[in-house]
């Protein structure tokens, strides 16, 4: 006879209670960091004054909203964000598959499992400490980039100074940091092909470059597509951390993204109001996007997370 589903529930419960336990202080901490924060939206609808609060602060409706579009760096550092993120998302999707590839054809493991920790350990490092190092390296004056152009004849390029060269950098070093820890997915994927495909390849006479265009290639494609389809989630996502700790107001016409700019206009020019506005706009923005991106990703690749 089949137990009440009511009385199955209860069952179930008794024997997982403690992993209930264990997962209640993490729902806890989100709770209280992720939810409880979303009254503070009613700031974007009011003319915010901290000594007021909420319920005295006057309110303005769409305001704030409205300014935000006919202000003349809202387009601009909405463009860098795009672009920005753009050109991070397609970096960041080709050097790992590439670095999976060429890492898949080397045969000695030593120097294979080395390669991996190597690649990996600049994610596991602060931007705050990688900002440093890089405004060093970088410096116009007696950086080391800039030391070893000059032995080559070449002019010292301002690399945190110069906007387009901004944008590059920031790239440049985001892909350096993330690729290592992007390829693992991309190895797992290589790992799972049928060893036989390459043996029955070989027997046919096909090179290694063969092998990897017609097996190597096809069967990461799937993953391919999920990983850059859930990546346009991120499209306004250009990355804070790093920009905050690069940029300077040189750069700010082509350096400056959305995040940076709600902390520049909130944090130190007061204007609560019309920073969180900004980034309200943002979160909707992002959030129809990544609902956007998994049913892409489920109607081309089949995959879905729920």
């Amino acid at each position: 006879m089949t137990p009440h589903p009511r009385k199955r529930t209860r069952w179930n419960f008794k024997r997982t209670w403690p992993l209930h336990l264990m997962l209640l202080p993490a729902v806890l901490l989100t709770l209280l960091f992720a939810y409880v924060p979303m009254g503070g939206i009613i700031i974007a609808f009011q003319d915010f004054k901290p000594w007021l609060g909420f319920t005295g602060s006057k309110w303005v409706g769409w305001d704030n909203f409205r300014f935000m579009f006919e202000y003349p760096d809202s387009v601009q550092v909405i463009w860098n964000t795009v672009l920005i993120a753009s050109m991070k998302i397609v970096a960041g999707l080709v050097a790992p598959v590439v670095f999976a590839i060429l890492l898949n054809e080397v045969r000695n493991s030593t120097f294979k499992r080395f390669s991996q920790t190597l690649v990996y350990l600049p994610h596991f490092l602060s931007w705050v400490v990688l900002g440093g190092i890089l405004l060093d390296m970088l410096s116009p004056e007696g950086g080391l980039v800039n030391q070893v152009l000059a032995a080559a004849g070449v002019e010292p390029i301002f690399f945190l100074g110069d906007g387009d060269w901004f944008r590059v950098t920031v790239v440049v070093s985001d892909v350096w940091k993330e690729f290592g820890f992007g390829t693992i997915v991309f190895l797992a994927a290589l790992a799972g092909i049928n060893p036989a495909l390459y043996e029955a390849s070989e027997v046919d006479g096909a090179t290694r470059l063969r092998q990897t265009l017609h097996i190597t290639l096809p069967a990461l494609v799937p993953m391919i597509i999920v990983v850059g389809t859930l990546s346009l989630g991120n499209i306004l996502n250009a990355g804070f951390d790093q920009i905050f700790n690069l940029y300077n107001p040189l750069v700010y016409e082509k350096g400056d993204i959305i995040d940076t700019f709600v902390y520049r206009m909130g944090i130190l020019n007061g204007k609560m109001s019309f920073a969180t506005a900004v980034g309200l706009f943002k979160s909707f923005v992002a959030m129809f996007l990544v609902i956007s991106a998994y049913r892409m990703a489920y109607k081309i690749a089949n995959y879905r997370i729920f």
